[in-house]
């Protein structure tokens, strides 16, 4: 006994209907690829992820890092300045190398210049003393662009003289590689230029 075709319009109905089906479910699947693929991308733009010493993943709000990222600005000048000058006879080579290692060629040629006026050679010749009082720092962003303006409070101690002068200072601040202990906050210091120097007051 032969076995009966099934009706053509059967089998198209038939294939068309699975057609139908695929087309459908790939639209679908499609639309939530791309939903999800946006939902992301929001997500990780306002987070970020760092290891934690047991190798965990913490997420950090982009606000977080910011934060963060100001702290470490504070402390890096801070370093900076206190390392440039706060410094007398037996630690201003090494302060000053540590120093440099935290600015660009804008604290280089600063150094060299005041190496030429003679002013370590005083430091040494009369056994002087500066010490710094109060570093105050200032940041400013723009277009990503990191400024600082900086006034730090320093004495010079002359043995019987002890003059307190006022120092202002400005430039800028860009990433690089953090290189412990040389460059702990991973930023170097940019058009580093000291504005202005008066003193405040003079010991009798």
């Amino acid at each position: 006994m032969k076995t009966p075709y099934k009706d053509i319009y059967s089998v198209l109905k038939i294939n068309r209907f699975i057609v139908l089906a695929i087309v459908v479910c790939t639209t679908i699947s499609s639309v939530f690829s791309v939903w999800m693929a946006f939902h992301i991308n929001n997500k990780s733009m306002n987070s970020a992820f760092a290891i934690n010493t047991d190798g965990s993943i913490i997420p950090l709000k982009l606000m977080v890092q910011k934060e963060n990222f100001k702290v470490e600005v504070l402390a890096h000048l801070e370093l900076f300045h206190t390392y440039f000058y706060n410094i007398d006879a037996s630690n201003y080579k090494s302060n000053l190398e540590k120093a440099l290692w935290v600015g660009d060629s804008s604290v280089d040629n600063l150094y060299r210049q005041k190496k030429a006026d003679g002013v370590y050679n005083r430091l040494l010749q009369y056994s002087l003393v500066q010490k710094v009082l109060s570093i105050d720092s200032q940041i400013q962003e723009e277009n990503g662009v990191y400024s600082f303006r900086t006034t730090t409070i320093f004495e010079i101690n002359r043995g019987t003289i002890v003059d307190t002068y006022e120092l202002v200072s400005t430039g800028n601040l860009i990433n690089v590689d953090r290189n412990f202990p040389n460059n702990p906050h991973g930023l170097l210091i940019t058009n580093f230029f000291e504005n202005s120097l008066r003193k405040l007051s003079e010991s009798p």
